[in-house]
């Protein structure tokens, strides 16, 4: 389960990165991508403060830009990483406790969080996508497959 996740965790940081290229390419009118890229990786953040205990920094709806968006990117990335690489398949199974955005308490097992930060990631990067590609840009594949035919995946 662990070398999965890994895996998982490295397409998710690849998929970021992809998009914020994308971005990059495309100075002029982004539609909503810019805010929507800020919203995933903000959520990004939240469930890895979460998962290791801490308050986040960001807002469930941050407004950052682009070179904000690339520094968070990459601390989320590093942090990800990190915790598959200390938490154990027991761990993974652990309850996490945590407060929602509206204050309301829960416990969720962490490979439960896990998924959902990347389920959640997959359908915003979608979004950006079709948004940058509705004001004339371009935008590379974020697919799974496409990571996992590419040497990144490696």
């Amino acid at each position: 389960m662990k070398a999965h996740l890994e895996r998982m965790i490295r397409w998710m940081a690849w998929a970021d990165r992809r998009v914020m290229e994308a971005l990059r390419s495309q100075p002029g009118n982004r539609g909503e991508s810019l805010p929507l890229l800020a919203h995933l990786l903000a959520a990004e953040h939240i469930w890895l403060a979460r998962l290791n205990g801490r308050e986040p920094v960001h807002p469930v709806w941050p407004q950052l830009d682009l070179a904000e968006c690339e520094k968070l990117a990459e601390e989320n990335a590093a942090g990800y990483a990190g915790l598959i690489r200390q938490t154990d398949e027991a761990g993974l199974q652990a309850a996490v406790r945590y407060r929602n955005s509206q204050g309301e308490e829960f416990r969720t097992a962490a490979i439960d969080i896990l998924t959902q930060v990347l389920s959640h990631g997959a359908y915003h990067r979608g979004q950006v996508v079709r948004e940058l590609k509705e004001n004339g840009g371009r935008a590379a594949s974020t697919d799974y497959i496409t990571f996992v035919r590419s040497a990144d995946s490696q």
